[in-house]
């Protein structure tokens, strides 16, 4: 039977055959775990021990204050050797040699030459000491001791007393020889504790140069988180940010790179400095160590911005002050000044404020407009905010297709003559139809400016918000064209095409935003056709270059490294409408959100400054008879007098079937026949609403129930 076993019976002796058996199997008690080795705990104390904080911290201490007097060494031996010899005019020379400034380096060189001459005097002039300081001593000691003699003499005269000759002189030989007595009590103990305080002045040096690597310096001293810019902060991050040339550069400079840098300014919410390159540095390899630049500047990545400015071999630095660039910019004066109104050509819209602080204002006069950028990031209100801003004023006609459809341009309804809003394949259709609409309004400019040259036009803008749902829309027409796609055959990029090339010329004005810019949601031709592209946070620096151009990035417009999420509305901006420092080739505008509330006050505020014009553009149904002078007073409204070609717009906006195809000779005719002629102000024809009004107070009523098709 085995040992693990056991049988239990109800009897007490087991029987032949038992009936009932109970078997209970015994387990082992498991082995205990083996006893670890005492050296594998000693080991483990041991590292806990080394990696302990504050193991680490003394060990860091250590090596700082040991590192502290050895780099205070080193620095005395440079200021020793740079007063003993002619090394720093040497390097003075090297600098303005390297900086290309040739006038200084002459200055330098001559400086040199005068501090060589005067030290060759000086060591000809110790050939000669020896002789002179001992006729010096010699006549020294002996008019001393005749002085003391004479001074003796004198005392004995008066005290009657000879031996007072000799009192002065032995004054002077009892005070030197306690002098010597104090020196030798001294010396030793002199010489004990003199290493120590050599020691300690080096310490000393190095600790206030702080000439200790970064590692081993205290945590508060090592973040440096938020420290002013200085020079020698800006030339020690340059130094360290791992181009040979330029390190060795520095090295070589007499004033340790200083001469590199132009004056530091004080820019908005941070500071400004150009930095002239080294020759045999290249400005790219700069402007690739972003990250780690703005880390040696103890700074973050986004606080941080490289552009290249007009000089060669120089690129400018904007580094902003810690943290500052998460704080908010304040309300847009569209919401805090209701007087405020606008001028599509002579104006400029308040879209934020630039890095510097300054306010960033952008002309939309005659320039296509691209927003890109990804989701979420605020491109529809960047684009929203522009709108709002030409809205007030009242010459400004809308069409606007938002293909996200949630509502962000409702507030435009009743002032946009065109207003689609939704995602689906017969929004696209629509908003297709309304591109098609501009480019047939540019021609029928177009063919009035042949008749008229100086016909001036009122501004038309047509706004597709989420315009890459237009582009990638599969959808046919009945002759088989697709909507979208980026081929000849497609009627919505090619309708776009047709506005970027000729719509400018008569204020014929296409706003597009679009997200993640790629080939396919976004043709080349397109992009390129846009006068202002500007664009929020991005993913790749080949997305970048497809929203602001290769010319933009290359010079230092860096979307993609704007942070997502958190750098919501700041636009990097490639435009002639706007002010860009020279030599830059873009901005970068944090621009003022203004919530969807705000934005409807501001339309009420431009519907009220229009009357009710476009209000009745929506209430009039098309296909109905119209009397062509009653439909002029409706859209003059309330104004004065309007130009004529802006009349001719409001009637094709009020029925396209009737009024299409007018133009300024058929409303003159309509005029004419009324009584109500148009006439000149200001040097431009225009039409007078008190005429209109009395040429149909004055019509008989038979004339006033006409009407034509």
């Amino acid at each position: 039977m085995s040992d693990n076993v056991v049988h239990l019976y109800k009897d007490t002796d087991p029987p032949a055959e038992p009936a009932t058996v109970t078997t209970l199997t015994v387990v082992p008690d498991p082995a205990p775990p083996a006893p670890v080795p005492l050296w594998v705990r000693s080991g483990r104390a041991i590292k806990t021990a080394v990696t302990h904080e504050r193991t680490v911290t003394a060990a860091r201490a250590v090596a700082r204050h040991s590192i502290y007097v050895a780099g205070g060494a080193r620095i005395v031996a440079r200021r020793t050797w740079d007063g003993r010899t002619a090394a720093r005019y040497e390097r003075m020379l090297r600098a303005a040699e390297t900086a290309g400034n040739y006038e200084v380096a002459a200055e330098w060189e001559e400086r040199g030459q005068r501090y060589r001459e005067a030290r060759h005097r000086r060591r000809m002039d110790l050939l000669h000491s020896p002789l002179d300081a001992a006729k010096g001593a010699a006549v020294s000691a002996g008019m001393g001791i005749g002085g003391l003699v004479l001074l003796g003499v004198a005392m004995a005269i008066a005290t009657k007393d000879a031996t007072e000759v000799v009192t002065p002189l032995m004054a002077v030989i009892k005070f030197i020889n306690l002098m010597i007595t104090i020196v030798q009590v001294v010396w030793g103990p002199l010489i004990s504790i003199g290493p120590f305080l050599a020691l300690l002045a080096l310490w000393s040096v190095g600790a206030h140069q702080k000439a200790a690597p970064n590692w081993a310096l205290p945590a508060n001293v090592r973040s440096g988180e938020g420290e002013p810019i200085t020079p020698s902060i800006v030339v020690k991050a340059l130094r360290d940010l791992g181009v040979p040339a330029l390190r060795n550069a520095i090295k070589e400079m007499g004033d340790a790179g200083a001469s590199m840098l132009g004056p530091i300014r004080i820019a908005g919410c941070g500071v400004e400095v150009d930095v002239t390159l080294p020759s045999g540095v290249s400005t790219v390899e700069v402007q690739n160590r972003r990250r780690k630049l703005a880390e040696n500047l103890t700074r973050h990545e986004h606080e941080v911005f490289i552009t290249i400015p007009q000089a060669a071999r120089t690129v400018r630095l904007w580094i902003a002050d810690s943290g500052a660039l998460d704080e908010p910019i304040g309300p847009s004066p569209l919401v805090t000044d209701e007087t405020l109104t606008a001028s599509y050509a002579k104006g400029r819209a308040p879209w934020g404020q630039d890095l510097r602080g300054d306010a960033a204002a952008l002309s939309l006069y005659q320039r296509h407009l691209l927003i890109t950028g990804l989701s979420n990031q605020g491109k529809t209100a960047s684009l929203r905010a522009l709108a709002l801003w030409a809205a007030l004023d009242r010459t400004v006609e809308f069409r606007i297709a938002d293909l996200k459809g949630v509502g962000d341009w409702a507030m435009f309804d009743g002032l946009a003559t065109v207003l689609i809003q939704g995602p689906a394949d017969e929004n696209v259709i629509e908003a297709t139809e309304m591109v098609e609409g501009l480019v047939e309004e540019m021609n029928r400019r177009i063919d009035a400016r042949r008749t008229d040259p100086k016909a001036v036009f009122p501004p038309l803008i047509g706004i597709v918000d989420e315009a890459q749902v237009a582009f990638m829309c599969p959808v046919k027409d009945e002759d088989g064209r697709p909507y979208g796609g980026s081929k000849a055959t497609s009627r919505y990029f090619m309708a776009v095409r047709k506005v970027h090339n000729q719509g400018r010329a008569v204020d014929v004005i296409l706003w597009e935003g679009t997200q993640d810019p790629t080939d396919q949601n976004l043709p080349k031709l397109v992009r390129e056709g846009a006068h202002t592209r500007a664009s929020l946070a991005l993913g790749t620096e080949s997305q970048a270059r497809m929203a602001l151009g290769d010319k933009a990035v290359d010079g230092g417009a860096a979307p993609h490294l704007l942070r997502q999420g958190l750098d919501k509305g700041t636009l990097v901006v490639a435009s002639d409408g706007i002010e860009i420092p020279a030599g830059q080739s873009s901005i970068t505008v944090r621009t003022h959100y203004i919530d969807d509330d705000q934005a409807k006050a501001i339309t009420d505020r431009a519907k009220a400054l229009r009357g009710n014009a476009v209000a009745t553009l929506h209430a009039i149904e098309r296909g109905e008879k119209r009397d062509p002078l009653a439909d002029i007073a409706t859209v003059l409204g309330t104004d004065a007098r309007v130009r004529t070609q802006e009349v001719i717009t409001r009637l094709a906006a009020l029925n396209p079937d009737a009024y299409s195809g007018w133009s300024f000779i058929d409303l003159k005719r309509v005029l004419d026949d009324a009584g109500a002629e148009p006439y000149k102000s200001d040097g431009r024809m225009v039409v007078g609403r008190d005429r209109v009004a009395q040429a149909l107070a004055n019509r008989p009523q038979t004339d006033s129930a006409s009407a034509s098709e």
